[in-house]
């Protein structure tokens, strides 16, 4: 083989590579997408890998079609790639705040499975270029796959630790776009003597590119007033972390501020006290003692300021994963107000750490444990809604100490309210179910528990309050037909609760079909 041989071999590997990374970084982008906007990750990684699995084999069985022009086929596939996959983010937030509900979930389908086709195209096309400039089949085959799998590998940890958190989903389909636009240009200039009407084709791609440039620096502008209708007020914040998308909107009056996390509301700032106050002092007032409290989530610091209005608390161990929800608890002067800066008081210790893998490790003992979760909603969440972890709560408990938990909507989700419940007591705890009427979230429900038998008439909640009272306590335990433990399911069946474990998770998919026409 010659030396201008070897380069465009060479040149053909290194492609293969580079437009891999970008095909990965689409294929977990859709799966991102999905996840954010049409929920249960699970459900949506395993559709969006499966669909552009299959779009890649339908992409390689057409392939075989195309024997001659080999260069041009694959430049206009990387263009095809460009443009659907640069557009995609940005279109599907459009279409989620004006088309009609479930065409969202058929454009990201399509999508997938047209992109995965478009990728599947490509690897034989370069396979069969690569052997007709001279390699042999099997070496050519064999450091094209290689520069693919690689390039999967280099693309998934892009995605997951630099594009997802840095510049976000819009910019990151549009610079992943330029990118294979940009890789579609050089192998046209360096095959160009192959090439009838060169200039034509350079012009579309440059023209292209341009486009996803314009989209790359304008395009996130544009896409933050489509999500914008997704939400009541306007948005003040919009943050992607590592973990999650940390909203932050506030109505014309400034009178409601309201925390959003992945797409879930987290308080409003108008009636939020009638939550807390419900999470804090029932748990405070049954523990015997106040030295060491644990606080589970929260990074709001929302709940640590109802928990420091107890003068005997000497330490507040704060655990949440997202050291962004926490910086922004500290930093933004609305949050300040509402949190009165808690986070910053020297009785309080933030850890942005895992809370299951907090409790594994730590040998500390707690009197009072409250757990301000997000709902389980997906995989990730739901381990810290298991037999598992509610023993690992429970064993950390000291005697005499309680326990609360934020458990969903008794009215919302009735199956998965009872069944955090029965999960907390196959763990040998104590319980109360508790629930309260908070206007921005409806009924919403709570486990108080504890190792000691409990008595909410001997409850006796005595720092100031909004909203709860002693009297009131009795009544927040008690459940209408349509809420209670016992009601009917639609078929006439009587709720079967077994306790959610790591081993059988089955709350996500009750919480899943609990919430989908709410």
């Amino acid at each position: 083989m010659n030396d201008a041989a070897k380069r465009k071999s060479n040149i053909i590997y290194w492609s293969s590579g580079i437009v891999s990374i970008c095909g990965i970084i689409f294929e977990v982008l859709f799966g991102a997408l999905g996840s954010y906007i049409l929920g249960d990750g699970i459900t949506q990684y395993t559709l969006t890998i499966s669909l552009f699995l299959t779009g890649m084999g339908i992409g390689a069985s057409l392939s075989e079609k195309v024997m001659k022009h080999l260069i041009l086929a694959f430049v206009w596939i990387e263009f095809g790639v460009a443009i659907i996959g640069g557009f995609s983010s940005f279109t599907m937030f459009g279409i989620t705040a004006f088309a009609p509900s479930g065409t969202d979930a058929l454009f990201l389908y399509s999508i997938t499975i047209l992109v995965g086709a478009l990728t599947g195209f490509e690897l034989p096309i370069l396979i069969r270029k690569a052997n007709e400039i001279g390699v042999e089949l099997n070496r050519s085959t064999a450091r094209v796959l290689f520069s693919d799998y690689a390039g999967g590998l280099i693309g998934g940890l892009m995605f997951a630790f630099f594009l997802r958190p840095q510049l976000g989903m819009v910019k990151s389909a549009f610079l992943v776009g330029c990118i294979n636009v940009t890789v579609a240009l050089i192998v046209l200039w360096l095959f160009r003597k192959e090439i009838r009407n060169f200039m034509v084709h350079a012009v579309i791609g440059l023209s292209i590119f341009i486009v996803l440039l314009i989209g790359l620096f304008f395009g996130e502008a544009t896409a933050f007033s489509f999500e914008q209708k997704m939400y009541k007020d306007p948005i003040m914040h919009l943050e992607e972390s590592s973990y999650q998308k940390i909203i932050l909107t506030q109505d014309e009056a400034e009178e409601d501020i309201r925390l959003y996390l992945d797409g879930s509301l987290q308080f409003s700032s108008t009636d939020e006290y009638r939550y807390h106050e419900v999470l804090v002092h029932p748990t405070m007032s049954h523990a015997e003692g106040h030295e060491n409290v644990l606080i589970l989530g929260g990074g709001d610091g929302i709940a640590a300021k109802e928990v420091l209005k107890y003068e005997d608390v000497e330490k507040i161990t704060l655990v949440d994963l997202d050291p962004a929800v926490v910086e922004l608890a500290n930093t933004n002067k609305e949050l300040l107000k509402l949190n009165e800066g808690v986070l910053k008081n020297e009785k309080v210790e933030v850890k942005n750490l895992d809370a299951f893998e907090f409790l594994k490790e730590t040998d500390e003992w707690f009197d009072v444990i409250i757990v301000d979760l997000p709902d389980p909603n997906n995989e990730s969440l739901n381990k810290l809604y298991t037999k598992e972890f509610y023993s690992l709560v429970r064993n950390h408990s000291v005697p005499g100490g309680a326990i609360m938990i934020q458990a969903t909507s008794p009215v919302f989700a009735t199956e998965v309210y009872w069944t955090i419940a029965e999960t907390v007591e196959s763990t040998g705890l104590n319980t109360e179910n508790l629930h309260v009427d908070v206007p921005s979230f409806g009924n919403w429900g709570f486990v108080l528990a504890s190792r000691d038998p409990i008595d909410l008439d001997e409850i006796d909640i005595t720092v100031p309050t909004r909203f709860l009272t002693n009297e009131l306590l009795s009544g927040l335990a008690s459940f209408g037909k349509d809420e209670d433990k016992q009601v009917e399911k639609a078929n006439g069946d009587k709720l079967e609760l077994k306790p959610n474990t790591l081993i059988d998770p089955h709350l996500i998919q009750l919480y899943e079909k609990s919430w989908q026409n709410y």
